[in-house]
């Protein structure tokens, strides 16, 4: 069972607090390389294998340029993400854009770029060549696959991809395929995101068999070898104690399997496999440090602390379990019951709801696991709540700032009302 202790030490933890201030977000440098490398050997047995790593789970210069050293590219969904993947030394094939809905200046810097676009529906071909210049479409382009229907595993219905807004039916993608083959396209991928977070070994597996089937049946009809299969992202981590987590090497022994029995007959034993494991990557080895404020005894017994939705939405959002530890009370029996909230006018600001913790005292540091992707990220300024600080405990033990706390300054930026902003000494800003 996964006890989730935190990546840091208690001692390191209030160190950090009395240094940088709380709350943060603090990343765990070792861990992600750790992690990321141990990825990279379960799928060594395939020459082309590259992981693209999902820049919208943690969207940092300093983080990405760690993963550029390691080999990895990055999944692009914006303008932005482009922007920041090329700031970050990230070139031409090491940049997957995997978009949807996508405004014309999006397509246009993936262009420009020489990024491997990755096309969500089939009316997005005509954009793409009309940006292009009219006459034809880049050497290099995927298309997203939707099987529809539910998807499902030896343990279950894993998710309703039928219901989801991404990709391209299977005729539709055939007929995408056709259209870039005669519009100068000559090297093909196929990508299909099915299920978020998924602790199953069998999922990985399931989908790369889906995928290589179709590839095998592609080839058949319309003689088009892919490639690639990009199998996305999907694999998740244990949030709770009591899950355990993805066996990796089993999952990229399994999809080779698939690979060896459906490709290797059929004459596509050089496809490349592709993932976009932003989640499985950085997820643990991130946790958001908070410092409780005020104990409220009502109805209920009240934790709050000085973080807030804001800072993390996941639980308000979907009800997500972030596990928590009161700092330097590790051993210490968890026969209390807390509502741990942050400040947001909402009733919905809980990082947790009836858990069982230590006896908290007004101070005390929280850690909330699990933040690493999906967490500072998916931050807002709802109530004019500012996003905090990123730390990055580095491999060699020291600390490093890579994202200063938001202002006021900050806040007001965008307003334009004759410098009523500007000047803010007043408030101490």
């Amino acid at each position: 069972m996964n006890m989730k202790k935190p990546f840091a030490s208690p001692e390191k933890l209030r160190e950090i607090a009395a240094e940088f201030g709380t709350p943060c977000h603090l990343y765990d440098a070792s861990g992600m390389i750790r992690n990321l490398r141990r990825l990279q050997q379960a799928f060594a047995w395939n020459p082309g294998y590259k992981e693209f790593f999902a820049v919208k789970a943690t969207p940092n210069p300093y983080l990405l340029q760690i993963l550029r050293q390691e080999k990895a590219g990055t999944d692009c969904s914006s303008l932005t993400e482009l922007i920041m993947s090329d700031r970050c030394g990230f070139k031409q094939e090491e940049i997957m854009f995997s978009s949807n809905d996508t405004p014309d200046e999006d397509f246009k810097l993936a262009l420009k770029l020489n990024a491997t676009i990755n096309l969500d529906d089939i009316s997005h071909l005509d954009t793409v060549l009309r940006l292009n210049g009219g006459q034809k479409l880049p050497e290099k382009m995927s298309c997203r696959f939707n099987p529809g229907g539910v998807f499902e595993v030896a343990n279950g219905i894993m998710d309703n991809p039928g219901d989801a807004k991404y990709g391209m039916t299977r005729e539709q993608i055939k007929q995408a395929y056709a259209a870039m083959r005669d519009l100068g396209v000559r090297r093909f991928g196929i990508h299909a995101f099915l299920v978020s977070n998924s602790t199953s070994n069998a999922y990985y597996p399931k989908l790369a068999k889906l995928l290589f089937e179709l590839a095998v049946e592609i080839k058949a009809e319309l003689g088009i070898e892919l490639s690639f299969v990009n199998l996305s992202g999907g694999i998740g981590i244990p949030y709770r104690p009591e899950q355990e987590a993805c066996d990796i090497e089993a999952i990229g022994a399994a999809v080779k399997a698939a690979y060896d029995s459906v490709l290797l007959p059929s004459g596509l034993g050089s496809l490349s496999i592709y993932t976009e494991l932003g989640r499985y990557i950085m997820g643990p080895y991130g946790g958001l440090l908070t410092r409780v404020q005020y104990l409220k005894d009502t109805y209920k017994l009240y934790a709050g602390v000085d973080a807030c939705a804001a800072d993390l939405m996941r639980p308000a959002m979907y009800g997500a379990y972030h596990h928590i530890t009161v700092v330097g009370k590790e051993a210490w029996p968890a026969d209390h019951i807390y509502d741990v909230t942050g400040g947001l006018c909402e009733n919905n600001d809980k990082f947790a709801v009836d858990r069982p913790l230590p006896l908290i005292d007004t101070g005390d540091l929280l850690f909330i696991h699990d933040t690493g992707a999906h967490g500072y990220s998916m931050g807002y300024n709802y109530n004019g709540k500012l996003r905090h600080q990123e730390l990055l405990l580095q491999q060699d033990g020291s600390v490093r700032r890579i994202r200063r706390n938001e202002t006021p300054r900050d806040y007001f930026a965008t307003l334009d009302f004759s410098g009523l902003f500007e000047d803010l000494s007043e408030y101490g800003c």
